[in-house]
Formats: C-alpha cells, sequence, structure tokens
C-alpha cells in the first residue's frame, strides 16, 4: 500500500467510516427498496382492476407466442 494512503486509512477515524459513508448508504438503499415495493403494489392494484383478461404469466406467454408467428 502507498505511504499516502496508508496514512490516510491510519489517520481516518472510524465514526467517519461508519457514519459518513455506510450508514448513508444502507439508508439509501433500503428507501430504493422501500420505494420500488410501494411502486410494485400500485401496479399490482392497478392491474387487478382492470376489466377484462387476467393477467399471468400463462397469457403472456400465449400472447409473446402469438406476436412471434405474425
Amino acid at each position: 500500500m502507498s505511504p499516502v494512503l496508508s496514512a490516510f486509512m491510519r489517520e481516518l477515524p472510524s465514526w467517519f467510516l461508519l457514519c459518513g459513508v455506510f450508514l448513508p448508504v444502507t439508508l439509501l438503499l433500503l428507501l430504493l427498496i422501500a420505494y420500488f415495493r410501494i411502486k410494485l403494489m400500485e401496479v399490482k392494484e392497478e392491474l387487478s382492476l382492470t376489466p377484462g383478461r387476467q393477467h399471468n404469466s400463462k397469457d403472456n406467454f400465449s400472447l409473446y407466442k402469438r406476436m412471434k408467428h405474425t
């Protein structure tokens, strides 16, 4: 390891590394997970409210096969 990097790591306080790097990244990832979970729930609710065809993977696959043959 270079002497500059070694001195930097030796002088860097561990609380700064924890509070300044790891904690914000962890909170951001948790926030993204919560956001996408809410969005997924909204989409599922919208799909359940649409009249007509049921939305499941079997219908989507048959639609894909029909589009591929045309």
